[in-house]
């Protein structure tokens, strides 16, 4: 007895069942549909975005293509969780081995790296586009671009790479079934046998330390674009001004809003059940890439007029537009 106690001990899952919704698990199917229809939304509005960025010459300036590259991010990590998830709701494939999911970890925390990493992107050329004006093309030409986006990729990857590793290492030898619908990293160190207490501090240290940098380089950066902005003598350049900090602050808001509330609730109420937890997690990973195209598309009247223009409405102007003056500062929104 005591042998088979032990030789269970001793066993560790290598492949998992994620279970999506435990509470509504009877429901599942008709659960597809609201995800279904958030997936298409998402797919079709950021597609839109990144065709309007690629096809107009007039919108090619650091600031829309960081925008398209925000939308790119967007579908990439929908269709890291979402298809995986719907095929779960609508034909039960839900089983996942560990180094899938852990490959799926790994692309999770990734984007959201990489997105927060764009916002950080666009905070700096804002700055430099409204406090150096005379100076923006020099300073962002296409070589500190692409540094920019190296930069970024290497950031995410080294701040992504030790949650991983540690998670590959610890023995799985309780439940195979993951309460949740995508490989979250506390979904899957639910399921440890042992002390995780250095998964958890390494995984809050990264997060806690990414988002203090962030929000502290946020905040220098577009309070030094308000300075300038509100001395600015002209009316009209000074309002474009504070509408793209209003514009870019606005999806900022959304994005590190359900980043901080997912993780705080996560690891601090123990008393909300796990359905709970898991649509906070949906709204957390989901909510901002399917919002973010509305905002800069309602928000940004080059890509709004072009959108319109292409919908064959009337009343718009379907000459070339006036390409964006960079140099002013305000990037035309």
């Amino acid at each position: 007895m005591a042998e088979a106690a032990n030789h269970t001990s001793l066993i560790s899952h290598v492949e998992f069942t994620l279970l999506g919704f435990p509470g509504f698990y009877a429901f599942r199917r008709l659960l597809f549909i609201p995800f279904f229809l958030i997936y298409i939304i998402t797919l079709s509005t950021n597609g839109v975005l990144i065709h309007i960025v690629r096809t107009e010459s007039s919108l090619n300036s650091p600031m829309y293509i960081l925008i398209a590259a925000l939308s790119a991010i967007n579908i990439c990590g929908t269709s890291t969780v979402v298809p995986k998830m719907l095929l779960g709701f609508l034909m039960d494939f839900n089983r996942i081995s560990l180094v899938g999911c852990l490959v799926q970890m790994f692309f999770i925390y990734f984007i959201i790296m990489m997105d927060c990493n764009v916002l950080l992107m666009m905070a700096l050329d804002r700055y430099v586009a409204i406090c150096m004006p005379l100076h923006y093309t020099n300073i962002m030409n296409r070589r500190v671009m692409i540094t920019l986006v190296v930069a970024a990729v290497f950031r995410s990857v080294s701040f992504v790479s030790p949650v991983i590793y540690l998670a590959s290492k610890v023995r799985f030898c309780g439940s195979d079934t993951i309460r949740h619908f995508a490989c979250e990293h506390m979904a899957l160190l639910s399921l440890v046998c042992g002390n995780i207490s250095k998964n958890k501090i390494v995984g809050l240290s990264l997060r806690v330390t990414s988002m203090v940098f962030d929000l502290s380089f946020i905040s220098a950066s577009y309070g030094s674009i308000t300075r300038a902005a509100l001395k600015i003598s002209t009316g009209a350049v000074r309002h474009k001004s504070l509408h793209t900090c209003a514009t870019h602050l606005l999806v900022i808001l959304v994005v590190y809003f359900f980043r901080l509330s997912s993780s705080i609730v996560y690891r601090i109420s123990r008393s909300i059940p796990q359905d709970t937890h898991n649509l906070l997690s949906s709204i957390y990973l989901l909510f901002p890439a399917m919002v973010n195209p509305l905002i800069y598309g309602l928000r940004t009247k080059e890509i709004r007029t072009r959108f319109l223009k292409s919908l064959g409405r009337p009343g718009v102007a379907v000459g070339r537009m006036k390409p964006v003056t960079v140099s002013s500062g305000v990037g035309g929104l």
